[in-house]
């Protein structure tokens, strides 16, 4: 049953599977937060770019298809804050573009092909090389690092900027750590979910978790959970039925979405039954109110 772990390949793409699962939660519940929950899938177009130069100057494409997606990331934050009226078609030329540097440069590279990038597009388990897990530990651990370590600062800029911004947090900066996070995320992500697929695993687990709970805590733990839980599954299954691992997970993640909705109903009845049993009435003095914006207790549904 556990023949599949006699394979170096494989323990390689098990270990990337996991962090990948912690990873992209980790940093997607910021970005739902925010209502860009597409950020992700932007910053794997311009990721692209970085690959095609990978292979063109002969250097890692995970390296400097993180060094690429950093600097996309935060020319999308620059075109938020400054392109009020012409940002959408600002950021439509960057995604267009990443793309179509990536192929461009991958197949000017002497060792390129479209081969090459199909891996990097949609994930590939026999091609995590011992560089790429060493890569993917680093960039993980900074994810890690920064979703845990500032996440009291980065929910509450998340939740509202200008309250933020009163507190006294440096708003900016902050948005361009998030912004920075997210593309190393897509970087770590890449090898196994693929460029074109890892938003998914940044949004839909983030998403089922917040069917079934209101806490920050429990959304950030149950969508960690159920990140990890899939990604292993997936990798796992594409061993055995020879199917894409990235497609495989992602749609291993919409399954755990539904049946979570199709949960939470039943929770939710309770839940306004057990509200209403409390205070009889409507006293608005018993309604639930959430921690104060900032305390990184409460997140809305």
């Amino acid at each position: 049953m556990m023949d599949f772990l006699n394979y170096a390949f494989m323990q390689r793409a098990l270990l990337a599977a996991v962090l990948v699962g912690i990873t992209a939660p980790a940093i997607g519940i910021y970005l739902v937060q925010r209502r860009q929950a597409l950020m992700g899938d932007g910053i794997g177009h311009v990721a692209m770019t970085g690959v095609g130069l990978g292979f063109l100057l002969s250097t890692s494409p995970v390296w400097m298809a993180t060094a690429v997606s950093v600097l996309g990331a935060l020319l999308m934050e620059l075109i938020r804050w400054y392109g009020k009226t012409r940002g959408d078609i600002a950021l439509a030329m960057l995604f267009y573009g990443g793309m179509a540097g990536g192929v461009m440069f991958i197949n000017m590279a002497p060792t390129g092909s479209n081969a090459n990038l199909t891996t990097y597009l949609f994930g590939s388990l026999s091609t995590v090389s011992p560089s790429d897990v060493n890569a993917i530990c680093l960039l993980a651990a900074f994810v890690v690092l920064v979703t845990l370590g500032l996440r009291r600062q980065l929910f509450a800029v998340s939740q509202d900027e200008e309250f933020a911004r009163v507190t006294g947090l440096p708003v900016r900066a902050l948005n361009l750590l998030t912004a920075v996070t997210a593309a190393v995320t897509v970087t770590v992500a890449m090898r196994v979910v693929g460029l074109l697929l890892v938003s998914a695993l940044m949004v839909v687990p983030v998403a089922a978790a917040q069917q079934l709970t209101r806490s920050f805590a429990m959304t950030f733990a149950i969508a960690v959970a159920l990140g990890i839980t899939v990604t292993v599954s997936g990798t796992i299954a594409s061993f055995y039925q020879d199917v894409p691992p990235g497609a495989t997970i992602v749609l291993l993640t919409i399954a755990a979405f539904v049946v979570l909705t199709a949960l939470a109903a039943p929770l939710a009845r309770r839940r306004a039954r057990a509200a209403t049993a409390a205070g009889p009435g409507g006293d608005p003095a018993e309604c639930l109110i959430p921690a104060a914006r900032g305390t990184g207790e409460e997140i809305n549904a």
